[in-house]
């Protein structure tokens, strides 16, 4: 069993289980998280989102960024600075449409959650573009809430 820093379990899902997952997607989930769709920009649900929290893959919940990373980029697509945990995203070179660009994925389910760019803030300097389709967002609760 393979756990990240931040004390998940990463190990990648097989395909019976990715499936199994896949099952509570909608059609358009599904186009962005298994068959590496984009959302059209300042459409995503979680663009403006405010709140304190995690942001967790769609899929299989593994915690992917905080909202203490987030920033308004100007892009129309949800933006953070870094991950939650480096291990938790796996990169890969995107040389589709003329460009080269570098997708991230959810390591333990292979879900599509977007691109990387080199034009962020400090202190990475990384951009994580990502669609909103592909991140349910859970809000911090304070025990007095609870």
């Amino acid at each position: 069993m393979a756990i990240s820093a931040a004390g998940y379990e990463i190990g990648r899902l097989d395909a019976v289980e990715r499936e199994e997952l896949a099952k509570k997607l909608t059609p358009e989930e599904r186009y962005v998280l298994l068959d590496h769709g984009t959302e059209r920009p300042f459409c995503g649900t979680l663009l403006n989102n405010k709140k304190k929290g995690t942001y967790v893959c769609r899929l299989c919940n593994l915690p992917l960024f905080s909202s203490d990373s987030k920033f308004d980029s100007g892009t129309g697509w949800p933006s953070f600075f870094a991950p939650v945990d480096l291990e938790h995203i796996t990169y890969i070179e995107d040389v589709s449409y003329g460009m080269r660009r570098i997708e991230i994925r959810c390591r333990r389910c292979d879900g599509h959650l977007g691109h990387m760019f080199p034009d962020g803030p400090p202190p990475t300097g990384h951009r994580y573009c990502l669609n909103s389709l592909s991140m349910d967002f859970v809000e911090d609760v304070k025990p007095d809430e609870a």
